[in-house]
């Protein structure tokens, strides 16, 4: 069933937002979460230590899947190795398919903004420009994952087995989509 509706999403009580690095995956689950009722979780909060410090698979497993588990949530994303674990309990997926422009550019101003007004970040981490520069940066990341992600959006968005996917390829078509759940 994978072609999903702004009425899947309504009627949902386990979404999943996913898309590229900066797209906005934390602040439409957040607004996703108010508008429906739902708890929110934040995956970053959940997989990163303070230091900046990802926890092995097996405890990122002991973290991530009871979650996935819960009779309701909005979760702004999963990583690869729990898409399959997230697809089997998730009742939509919010697709964020933005052009890498759009996201590149958001990911740039967020991290600007942190590395200015030394915003905490997921468990007390703050971004730095040392950090923003380095090969582990998150501006390299969206580099190397964006393609990747956009295939599975794509990929799961094709998928008739898929739970019901709603496809947002622009930054308008998401705030329809919020405007519409507010009614």
């Amino acid at each position: 069933m994978s072609a999903g509706t702004i009425d899947d999403v309504r009627r949902a009580r386990r979404i999943l937002c996913f898309g590229a690095t900066g797209s906005g995956k934390s602040t439409m689950a957040a607004a996703l979460g108010e508008r429906l009722g739902l708890p929110v979780v934040l995956v970053d909060d959940l997989c990163w230590e303070p230091g900046w410090v990802q926890p092995p698979r097996d405890e990122l497993d002991r973290r991530i899947l009871p979650v996935l588990d819960r009779e309701a949530y909005v979760i702004d994303s999963v990583y690869r190795f729990h898409n399959a674990a997230a697809l089997e309990r998730v009742d939509a997926i919010v697709g964020l398919d933005y052009p890498r422009a759009t996201s590149l550019a958001r990911l740039v101003r967020r991290t600007a903004r942190r590395i200015r007004t030394r915003e905490p970040v997921c468990n007390g981490n703050r971004e730095t420009v040392r950090l923003a520069l380095s090969s582990d940066s998150i501006l390299w990341w969206h580099f190397r994952s964006w393609r990747s992600k956009r295939e599975r959006i794509r990929q799961w968005h094709a998928d008739a087995s898929a739970p019901p996917l709603l496809l947002l390829p622009r930054p308008a078509d998401a705030d329809r989509l919020l405007a519409q759940l507010e009614r």
